[in-house]
């Protein structure tokens, strides 16, 4: 496999600037990743992206593709994807099915990634269907939450397979040496939930992981398990609303702090609650079971985001994990 990252230069609310900017600092020598700059593909307006890198010193050494077409953030995927066969996010999908590159990073429209990907790599060997794998640091610990909207209605066995690549990737990628998994239900007894958790509790009680059984959504905050596994509908809906009530509760504290002058100390605390329920700072979501490294960032990714989602893409590739997901689901294939 390719070590190469094929990076969608026009997928975002910020492309291009933000992904170029993005690239340049995760191949810096003084940042952290310290990629190797003749590891990227930048694929997109190849007029915009020259333009962009001579803004800011000139190319180190980044791979160019011209893509003439976009996918926007709005546009319907399964439309977009027919009458843009020349987008970005296509160019970068043909640049991994090619060989050319292992993986590819896009901040663009989800569900054109999503779909693109799926139908353009294929799924590796014994995965019936790839799920979105986001990490957040809500305890000071790394938890990864799968599915996050690829499947919203899976069959038992799917859950069973979201819980064996999780494992794989948490091990492989974050350290974690015996990732422990659950299983998010309304009670922590067995024979709670739907027909479907019902009947996945025993296969996932049977698998080749570490399962502790069913969790609640207040788990999640509890440190109780490593890996969260979901059905897709269940999972951005809980993905949303960590969000967006950590957005809110994190607004009413400013402004509790600016009316009591506390502002000083209370920005910097602020900042570190607002990281810890940020998937970005892993570099956004691993669309796991697919024939190829493939990340998707938020939308509104900035620099720092972008430069730590090609660290993560180089990190999936360097460590083999889709080699080891097809060797872990053999048992269950």
């Amino acid at each position: 496999m390719s070590n190469h990252i094929a990076l969608d230069v026009m997928g975002g609310d910020d492309a291009p600037e933000a992904i170029v900017r993005g690239a340049l600092s995760a191949c810096s020598a003084l940042g952290h990743q310290r990629i190797a700059p003749e590891r990227l593909l930048l694929i997109g307006d190849e007029e915009r992206i020259h333009a962009l890198l001579a803004e800011h010193g000139g190319n180190p050494g980044f791979e160019i593709e011209h893509a003439p077409e976009v996918i926007g953030m709005g546009e319907s995927p399964a439309q977009a994807l027919r009458a843009k066969p020349n987008a970005s996010i296509m160019r970068c999908v043909g640049a991994v099915k090619s060989g050319r590159a292992g993986g590819l990073v896009s901040m663009g429209n989800t569900g054109a990634c999503v779909g693109a990907a799926t139908l353009g790599l294929g799924t590796l060997a014994g995965v019936r269907r790839p799920g979105i794998a986001v990490t957040l640091e809500l305890t000071g610990h790394p938890l990864t939450l799968l599915d996050m909207g690829a499947n919203i209605a899976p069959k038992p066995d799917h859950l069973v397979q979201y819980a064996a690549m999780a494992s794989i990737y948490m091990r492989d990628c974050l350290g974690v040496a015996e990732p422990r998994i659950g299983l998010l239900n309304v009670g922590e007894e067995e024979g709670k939930g739907t027909q479907v958790l019902k009947d996945a509790y025993p296969l996932l009680k049977a698998g080749d992981f570490r399962f502790v059984g069913n969790v609640e959504g207040s788990d999640l905050f509890s440190g109780a398990c490593d890996v969260v596994v979901t059905d897709g509908f269940t999972g951005n809906v809980v993905l949303k609303l960590l969000e967006n009530f950590a957005g809110f509760m994190l607004g009413l504290m400013m402004k509790q702090l600016e009316a009591n002058q506390a502002m000083e100390w209370g920005s910097d605390a602020l900042s570190t609650i607002r990281r810890s329920i940020d998937y970005s700072t892993y570099g956004g979501a691993l669309l796991l079971g697919v024939n190829g490294i493939v990340v998707i960032g938020h939308g509104r990714s900035d620099e720092a985001a972008v430069a730590n989602a090609v660290a993560l893409s180089c990190r999936a590739i360097d460590a083999h994990v889709n080699r080891h997901i097809e060797q872990g689901l053999v048992p269950n294939s």
